[in-house]
């Protein structure tokens, strides 16, 4: 399958990119695990704008960088459909509502609580429809034989037994090394090339300027005494180091501040009850953060300097992915991975998604509704998110 031309005008493409981008990020609750589905569903599903195996491709070499995957696979994807503005425009649809909201609530959280409130729970089981939906058609595109799904099932497993960051990189490696003994003989040998309008040089020199600027602040940091610099310098090393997604980064930046006094424990605490409420990204946790360290300018510089480096990743990554992907030995590392990360994404599905929202006979009817409008009778995922929570409300007053 083609990627659709372009065929509209450059500018009617990146608004239709800015209102799609916008309404998933209006509409993506649960997590990453839960974007990568709504991505699924709109992106590949309904609008066709890439194929099943380039967007997986697309999420293994996320898997593999540091920063927050699913924010990184709406930049890749923005990037393919519209350049490097497209990823931009793709970025600030998906990532500002949440930004917006939080700052909302940074600046009113003493009066503003919304941690308790019902309708959470429901998009809660919202997103867990969504994720086996886009679970069971990932299994069936990524795992099409016994090989495949025994990486799966492994990576699965070993993630259950041992949940961490470091234990999921191990296994995509270890997966990839598989990948490469056991599925050489099923690369293919026409592969639909990625139309990426970024060059090698320019890839490069993005890595350069990620490197660059990581040397850089804390020495810049240390040198002028500014607030300011430091809130950039904290969460752009983040950004740049952290792997695992947004419920790894949450603790290490909390070492980062909390202990320096830059914010307190139950200034904290209400940031990340609030930021499991918004839909997108959660590392949109750190317009929060910056907003109650310096207000409106601190989580511009703290939203800035945590989701630079996965732009800046993305831009260096998707010039050589295209390359690459022609190569048989690197298809075999990518069949592997792939299976690999359908195994990460089932474990994800029972923690933190199945763990989190179904917790009573009530909970699993509305989402076996709620996944046979998603499977059968293929209701639209930004639908079902408004169906979940009516149905979450009205299943409440009947339960007993």
């Amino acid at each position: 399958m083609k990627q659709q031309p372009n065929t509209k005008g450059r500018l009617p493409m990146l608004l239709e990119i800015l209102l799609i981008s916008t309404k998933l990020g209006l509409t993506s609750f649960g997590g990453p695990v839960a974007h990568l589905a709504y991505f699924k569903e709109e992106y590949i599903d309904r609008r066709k704008w890439l194929n099943d195996k380039t967007y997986a491709d697309l999420i293994a070499l996320c898997q593999f960088l540091p920063g927050p995957a699913s924010s990184q696979v709406g930049i890749s994807i923005g990037i393919l459909r519209g350049g490097l503005l497209g990823g931009i425009i793709s970025f600030l649809g998906f990532t500002l509502p949440s930004v917006m909201v939080l700052v909302i609530f940074a600046l009113l959280y003493q009066n503003f609580s919304l941690g308790d409130a019902g309708f959470i729970h429901s998009l809660k089981i919202v997103a867990a429809a969504v994720v086996l939906h886009a679970l069971i058609g990932l299994g069936k595109k990524l795992t099409p034989d016994k090989s495949r799904m025994g990486i799966a099932l492994a990576g699965a497993m070993i993630m259950l037994l041992y949940p961490s960051a470091w234990i999921q990189i191990l296994i995509i490696v270890a997966a990839g090394l598989l990948g490469l003994k056991l599925f050489r003989d099923k690369a293919e040998s026409k592969i639909e090339p990625l139309n990426v309008n970024i060059s090698k040089k320019m890839g490069a020199t993005s890595l350069l300027i990620l490197v660059n600027t990581l040397i850089a602040l804390p020495i810049l940091n240390k040198t002028f005494n500014s607030s300011l610099l430091n809130i950039f310098d904290v969460f752009f090393r983040v950004g740049s180091l952290v792997f695992g997604g947004g419920h790894v980064v949450l603790p290490m930046i909390e070492r980062e501040i909390v202990p320096q006094g830059l914010l307190s424990p139950d200034e904290f605490l209400a940031g990340y009850g609030m930021a499991q409420a918004v839909p997108g990204p959660l590392f949109t946790f750190s317009s929060y953060l910056g907003t109650i360290m310096e207000g409106i300018t601190g989580a511009v510089a703290a939203t800035v300097a945590i989701f630079l480096p996965s732009f800046l990743l993305i831009v260096a990554a998707l010039p050589f992915l295209s390359e690459l992907r022609k190569r048989a030995s690197f298809q075999s590392i990518l069949m592997g991975v792939n299976a690999s990360v359908v195994g990460i994404l089932l474990a994800a599905f029972y923690d933190p998604v199945i763990k989190s929202s179904i917790h009573d006979g009530t909970d699993f009817a509305l989402g076996v509704i709620l996944f046979a409008l998603l499977n059968v009778w293929k209701v639209p995922a930004w639908l079902i998110v408004i169906i979940g929570s009516v149905g979450g409300y009205i299943f409440n007053l009947f339960s007993v």
